[in-house]
């Protein structure tokens, strides 16, 4: 694995976050979180129906439901650098794209290369295993 990702590794489950944490989780560009993470981010940490993409109370949506990875990676990028203008805040990705969108961590975790050098960006075991 990467030498730089020791302990930035996002727990398998969270159902609370410290002050300065902020849950990262897949969404569709309708903002309809209604399964998985995403309804996750809605009843706990503020993300808003009909809001699809980006910093939502304490969650942060990248869509996922649109197509293919090539549409996906414009959108972690857009968080890539949303994350390095915040670093008091510390963003625990979840496995995004790895439940109801059904791709695998091989599928996403590549999307996330340049994340995995920005101290305040934590990534689920599974996309470390990828990027090793």
């Amino acid at each position: 694995m990467k030498e730089n990702y020791t302990g930035r590794v996002t727990p398998s489950w969270i159902d609370d976050l410290q002050e300065n944490q902020v849950f990262v989780f897949g969404s569709n560009l309708a903002g309809m979180h209604g399964g998985g993470a995403a309804r996750i981010a809605r009843l706990r940490f503020g993300a808003v129906m009909g809001n699809g993409v980006g910093m939502q109370g304490r969650s942060y949506a990248i869509p996922t439901m649109q197509g293919g990875t090539e549409t996906i990676g414009p959108y972690v990028d857009d968080f890539i650098a949303y994350a390095k203008k915040h670093p008091e805040l510390t963003f625990l990705v979840t496995p995004i794209g790895c439940g109801i969108a059904g791709f695998e961590p091989e599928d996403i975790a590549p999307l996330f290369e340049l994340a995995s050098y920005v101290e305040n960006i934590w990534l689920p075991k599974s996309f470390w295993k990828v990027l090793e």
